[in-house]
């Protein structure tokens, strides 16, 4: 309980740290004032903060004695979304919004560092604290090739994200994958040009790319089984210059994500479904096509002996009934670090209508129950003593 007594007590800094970082949001790799007040607020606790990925700050909690290394993640990054939310602590940053709670991960860290390196020599071990740029834009494999998970090497990973779907009070966790894959997927189909007077005359890649785009619910809906959620979808399409005219090429573009660790040289492996669909029915149309895929993000798969580590901590800290199995269909490049050590990745809920924080996220009006951010750093500070077999 003395946790919480100590966290209650740097509720007031804890918002206006978040506040702060929601005034002045910055994207993806641009982080740089967020940067210099995370060093400085580290450095203000005796702590020795360097930069990765130019904008990306790591430090270390050493405990008592020496022992493995438990990686505690916020996300920095903010959204280019003009914010449309009424408040004093508003983005004073024109097209540029935190509208993913990347804000209140930072301020949840920080503060739970504050909390960590107090009690220090209850430690067996050291917490690598990491406030990653570029979430958004998969940054976390930038800066596991620039040695993040090294010197010391991390023997295992936590991530809190605060989450809106969810109610205030409750917390989702459950162990397999829990966010999912996406890939971005690129179409363009080869016609030949012509007159609509007199189609016949033309090979047309707007019927082919029509055709395209119906098939392909094949892929999510009678290929790969539903007990595996799949969602393909298009987000794009482009061609032609006038009414009249028959265009050479069209293009399509969407996005493919996957609840489940599949992609290339999986059993399911969507993208190559998707490209022998799209070349089959282009052959048929008398169109060619290239089909271009790029992996932004794998999918999270939580580690279940994490999983069951941090289900009993949150239990403690909210009661039982209150922790939930929850997943999400959106990306998350915490699977760089999932797919190397054993991790937890966790949903804070925040959803309170009353406070007007059921927006969904990338929503110019999202906002979340600043209250529950508390709950954040205790689930942080709680877990590292479970983790390190020294609960209080």
């Amino acid at each position: 309980m003395e946790f919480k007594a100590r966290i209650a007590e740097l509720k007031e800094e804890l918002i206006a740290l978040r506040r702060d970082f929601h005034m002045h949001p910055e994207l993806g790799f641009q982080e740089y004032r967020t940067a210099e007040k995370v060093e400085t607020f580290l450095e203000g606790l005796g702590l020795f903060p360097k930069r990765i990925a130019d904008t990306g700050v790591v430090a270390l909690i050493e405990g008592r004695t020496p022992g493995p290394v438990l990686m505690l993640r916020a996300d920095i990054d903010a959204l280019p979304i003009k914010e449309e939310n009424d408040l004093p602590y508003a983005s004073v940053n024109d097209g540029v919004m935190h509208a993913c709670g990347h804000d209140a991960h930072t301020a949840m860290l920080l503060i739970a560092a504050k909390v960590l390196t107090e009690y220090r020599n209850r430690i067996p071990g050291t917490v690598k604290l990491v406030f990653q740029p570029n979430e958004e834009i998969a940054g976390a494999e930038k800066l596991v090739e620039q040695g993040l998970m090294k010197n010391p090497d991390v023997n295992a990973a936590l991530g809190i994200h605060i989450w809106t779907p969810l109610p205030s009070g409750q917390i989702g966790i459950q162990s397999g994958a829990v966010m999912a894959s996406m890939d971005i997927f690129k179409i363009v189909i080869q016609g030949r040009g012509g007159h609509t007077g007199y189609p016949e005359g033309a090979v047309d890649p707007v019927i082919a790319a029509s055709a395209i785009v119906m098939e392909a619910q094949r892929i999510q809906t009678r290929e790969i089984s539903l007990m595996k959620p799949t969602v393909l979808m298009f987000g794009k399409i482009e061609g032609g210059t006038k009414n009249n005219i028959i265009p050479d090429t069209v293009t399509l573009e969407g996005s493919m994500r996957y609840l489940y660790a599949g992609g290339s040289g999986s059993e399911e492996d969507p993208p190559a479904r998707l490209k022998r669909l799209a070349e089959a029915v282009c052959a048929v149309h008398g169109c060619s096509c290239e089909v271009h895929v790029e992996r932004e993000n794998s999918a999270v798969v939580n580690d279940r002996d994490m999983v069951e580590l941090v289900h009993k901590t949150a239990s403690l800290i909210v009661g039982a009934d209150k922790v939930v199995g929850h997943a999400s269909m959106a990306g998350e490049d915490f699977s760089a670090y999932a797919s190397r050590v054993p991790s937890a990745f966790v949903f804070l809920g925040t959803g309170n209508p009353s406070k007007e924080s059921t927006y969904p996220h990338h929503n110019p009006r999202f906002n979340i129950d600043e209250d529950t951010m508390a709950t954040g750093v205790e689930l942080f500070v709680q877990s590292v003593f479970a983790y390190f077999g020294n609960t209080t």
